[in-house]
């Protein structure tokens, strides 16, 4: 097979003018085509266009490639994963703890290959966590076992639902082909798209699909099952203590997949009296800011705005303002709204979701600032997890309750309180407050945001206009703690204690914790075949 890059062609172009420019480029004729990848390339705004990588088969490949002088052109060198398996006869107890992209990628690994799993998950199944999210929402009234951060499918479901990653991974096809494979033929896109996303709509059915198969695979799955602790001798795990529907509940492990996501506090709190080795590690707070849905498009693709091929823009930008910090856009969710993502009470935080189809009137975005060990004043492993209680609690207090606090940007950049809001309503319920953002969040967070507005305008007009909402706070955007592990056999200071993925801090995204529960699976798969 050959693969041919860097295809330009109009957006109205069919799958003929694809293969036409293909035969073109490769200089032969094509006897198949297969779509690998699709990107827009919009930086001539008179002139967006798609941009495709193909592969192709051909008769007489090594002549074609040796003739063939177009450096686009080249033979394909795509790696295929194939998960490891295990030995029927091999003892391979395993408890995974969280069911979000980690935890469900390690246990659909682990069951695959035929060892004995058991996925514990705290919230509830996603059809029933849906109803929480939604009585929240409408109401105020928070689940702290089941809501936006806790729940099957992790933090994740709740977002935009993106998929692509800054890392590179021969897992990462695997990932994205199971994703498709769960939504039923639904979401097939996600395979070629540069971008891809499958918005909190589409996730809510794959993950309950993923599930039925682990299932079916011979796991158990148990929900409303909270880890409260772990059974430890001679520096050995030898089983956990949970929460459960009937009551607390011990039962032996030796093998446990610590997969609970950046706001298992209470579980980091846990560790910590165990003296399980933990860090502090750089993580990051900020806002959400809101502009509308349209005014992005036009920014971003100009005339080609309203183009049906291209759905609604995204953006990615960043800046470090002359003396301050660096700012960027983190999780943007293109015609989506901005939620709460509270977990625990008398605590707000908030976050971004986008459905698949992203048609929402406005879009959202993170404006983040980075937090170091040195803005912490501790050695305190936990004193991350302080800050952000500290800016949560802020926030929470500024409304009374689960009213997010807000301000224009326009105040904000004025340096005043708003008192009301402009022709941008902020998406966010139960609801807001306008108010002084500084109130509830560093100066450092605000001196940069405010200095990195009119910057951001000069990449995306209309950035820093006068009614664009921000809403605080933006604090769960990644773990404030790294629990260590050794990079051999990824277990932590005791042993059989598997730290994984986004909250142990070794991902930052849905794909990235789904590898590292893929890395984990293989890792136990590797040290039960060893010991036999």
């Amino acid at each position: 097979m050959i693969t041919i890059n860097n295809i330009k062609l109009p957006l109205d172009s069919t799958e003929e003018d694809i293969k036409k420019a293909a035969r073109s480029a490769l200089g032969a004729s094509i006897l198949e085509l297969k779509i690998l990848k699709k990107s827009v390339d919009a930086r001539n705004k008179a002139d967006v266009r798609f941009v495709y990588t193909v592969e192709v088969l051909v008769k007489n490949e090594e002549k074609v490639l040796k003739h063939c002088k177009n450096k686009n052109v080249a033979k394909s060198e795509r790696k295929t994963y194939t998960p490891p398996t295990l030995a029927a006869d091999k003892n391979a107890d395993t408890v995974v703890v969280g069911s979000g992209p980690a935890g469900l990628f390690c246990a659909y690994v682990l069951a695959k290959a035929g060892a004995d799993v058991t996925l514990i998950e705290r919230g509830l199944p996603v059809e029933e966590r849906t109803k929480s999210v939604e009585l929240f929402k409408k109401t105020g009234i928070l689940d702290t076992e089941s809501n936006i951060q806790f729940g099957e499918g992790g933090a994740g479901t709740f977002s935009d639902g993106k998929l692509n990653t800054g890392i590179k991974d021969e897992r990462i096809r695997f990932v994205l082909e199971t994703f498709a494979k769960f939504a039923n033929g639904e979401a097939d896109d996600i395979l070629i798209n540069a971008k891809p996303h499958l918005g909190t709509d589409r996730l809510v059915s794959v993950v309950k699909n993923m599930r039925k198969e682990i299932i079916s695979l011979g796991a158990s799955v148990l929900f409303s099952h909270r880890l409260d602790d772990i059974i430890v001798e001679n520096g050995k795990l030898s089983g956990i203590s949970l929460t459960t529907p009937e009551g607390k509940k011990l039962i032996p492990c030796k093998r446990l997949v610590l997969a609970t996501g950046h706001s298992a506090r209470d579980t980091f709190a846990m560790l910590k009296s165990y003296n399980v080795a933990m860090e502090q590690k750089p993580f990051a707070m900020g806002v959400r800011i809101e502009h509308p849905r349209e005014m992005i498009n036009r920014s971003q693709y100009g005339d080609f705005a309203d183009h049906d091929a291209l759905g609604t823009a995204d953006y990615k930008i960043s800046c470090t303002p002359n003396g301050k910090r660096g700012v960027y856009s983190f999780c943007m969710c293109p015609g989506g709204v901005v939620v709460p993502a509270a977990s625990e009470e008398g605590m707000l935080a908030v976050n971004g979701m986008s459905e698949y189809k992203r048609m929402a009137d406005n879009s959202n975005a993170a404006l983040l600032v980075g937090v170091s060990p040195d803005d912490l004043m501790s050695s305190d492993p936990l004193a991350g997890i302080e800050l952000q209680r500290k800016t949560e609690k802020a926030a929470w207090a500024i409304g009374g309750g689960y009213k997010a606090p807000v301000q224009l940007a326009g105040d904000l950049l004025n340096n005043k309180a708003s008192t009301d809001i402009g022709d941008i309503k902020p998406s966010y319920e139960p609801g807001f407050v306008p108010c002084d953002l500084k109130e509830c969040l560093p100066d450092f967070i605000i001196d940069s945001i405010r200095a990195a507005l009119p910057i951001f305008s000069q990449m995306i007009e209309g950035y820093d206009r006068y009614d664009a909402v921000l809403t605080g706070v933006e604090s769960r955007s990644s773990s404030p703690v790294r629990i260590l592990r050794d990079p051999v056999t990824l277990c932590s200071s005791i042993e059989g204690l598997y730290p994984c993925g986004e909250g142990a801090g070794y991902a930052g995204g849905i794909v990235s914790a789904a590898v590292d529960g893929i890395k984990c699976a293989e890792r136990i798969i590797a040290h039960i075949s060893e010991i036999g």
